[in-house]
């Protein structure tokens, strides 16, 4: 089996910390030259240290804040310009804040649209011409087993990702003949800052303790047990893979069990 990723160029978005970050790592494991983007650039300067001290080879990082989406798309095009072509695009991104969909506010989900599906979107564009031009893309959304069945309490999010589904749906239809591969890799319930703010946000819902509706959710999954960040990196590493050059168009959970349809 092929997962050799020499040769082979990366942006990660959102690399700072949680899958994203362990997404980074196990693409240059792999090989791959990757580059970091997310907003802390202290964070971004010592993960591309560790990650040069421990595999070699030569990374970058690039600070961006996702919810600029001019200021986005100009770093961008201007650093694939200078840097490219990538062949790897990670999109990633810290999901929208817990909250029942009745109550969101308008505001919630145009913020959410335009840090997910729109930030997508323009990353997509600029990189997919390098991609056609090598033969070889692989377009990857870190998205959230919501796609699939929506998750309590978090309205706004199991909306927009749903979103971020079709479009990456519609987009695998599109560009498989030039080589390219677009999925989606849904985490469950995984050990990140992100998942203990919304347990955190569901105990005061319930007016119960964080404990409590950790076991709670720890119950439900056929594992019983939380993944970690690296789990889902392995997942996308194989995506990113040569060997899954006719794997297009799916969504993969990665989640223990817990999603309870197919």
């Amino acid at each position: 089996m092929n997962i050799n990723l020499n040769q082979r160029k990366a942006i990660v978005c959102g690399a700072s910390k949680g899958i994203g970050r362990a997404i980074a790592f196990e693409l240059a494991s792999l090989g791959s030259n990757v580059t970091l983007l997310a907003r802390n650039e202290e964070s971004l300067r010592k993960i591309k240290d560790e990650i040069e001290k421990k595999f070699g080879g030569k990374h970058d990082y690039l600070s961006i804040d996702f919810s600029q989406n001019k200021q986005t798309r100009d770093q961008i095009e201007k650093y694939v310009s200078a840097k490219g072509p990538f062949h790897i695009l990670i999109n990633n991104s810290g999901g929208p804040p817990a909250g029942l969909v009745h109550k969101a506010q308008m505001e919630e989900f145009t913020a959410a649209f335009s840090q997910h599906l729109l930030t997508n979107h323009l990353m997509m564009q600029c990189v997919i011409d390098g991609m056609k031009s090598e033969k070889y893309g692989r377009i990857i959304n870190i998205i959230s087993t919501s796609v699939k069945q929506p998750v309590p309490g978090l309205g706004v999010s199991n909306t927009i990702r749903g979103a971020v589904a079709n479009w990456a749906k519609t987009l695998a239809g599109e560009v498989a003949e030039y080589g390219i591969t677009v999925n989606n890799v849904l985490p469950g319930s995984t050990e990140t800052d992100r998942l203990w703010e919304v347990f955190k946000s569901r105990a005061t819902q319930k007016n119960v303790t964080f404990e409590n509706i950790v076991e709670h959710e720890k119950q439900i999954i056929p594992a019983k047990r939380f993944g970690k960040p690296e789990e889902v990196a392995q997942a996308v590493a194989f995506l990113a893979s040569p060997s899954a050059a006719y794997i297009n168009g799916i969504n993969l959970p990665v989640d223990g069990g817990r999603t309870g349809c197919l």
